[in-house]
C-alpha cells in the first residue's frame, strides 16, 4: 500500500484504496479482520452519516458485502492531501442481485503514514 505523503494522483489513490479493500475481501477465504487490518489501522473510526463504525463493526460489516458480491466502480471527481489528511468527493456505483445503486460521498479521512485510513467521515446521498 502506498503512503500518503508519496502519492502523486491523490484521486487514484482513493479508487485503489477502496477497490483494493474490497477486491481483497471478495478474492478468497482470508479471515476478514485480516484484510480490514491491511486497509485500516486498529483505532479505526469511521462516521458514516453521523453513525460511527469502530474496528468491530467494520468487520461485522464484511458479513453480508462477502455473501452478496458486489461489483464495485468509484468516479472519484476530486480528491486533495495535506500531510496525513486527504479530502475527495467521489461517486460509488454498486451492483448486486440486480440492483444498480450509485451513492455521492464526501469524504474527509486522515491516513496513517503506511497508508492505512485511520478515521473517515463522510456524508453520503443515493443519487437517483
Amino acid at each position: 500500500m502506498k503512503q500518503l505523503n508519496s502519492i502523486e494522483d491523490p484521486k487514484q489513490f482513493m479508487a485503489d484504496f477502496y477497490t483494493g479493500f474490497t477486491r481483497d475481501l471478495l478474492a478468497g477465504d482470508e479471515d476478514a479482520a485480516l484484510v480490514v487490518d491491511r486497509y485500516h489501522t486498529p483505532d479505526i473510526v469511521q462516521v458514516a452519516d453521523g453513525n460511527p463504525i469502530d474496528r468491530q463493526k467494520l468487520i461485522d460489516h464484511t458479513r453480508p458485502v462477502r455473501k452478496n458480491r458486489p461489483t464495485i466502480r468509484m468516479d472519484v471527481h476530486d480528491a486533495v492531501v495535506d500531510g496525513d489528511l486527504l479530502a475527495a468527493r467521489y461517486t460509488l456505483h454498486s451492483s448486486q442481485r440486480g440492483k444498480d445503486v450509485a451513492i455521492d460521498v464526501h469524504f474527509f479521512g486522515r491516513f496513517a503514514p503506511d497508508g492505512r485510513m485511520r478515521e473517515a467521515h463522510m456524508l453520503t446521498r443515493a443519487v437517483s
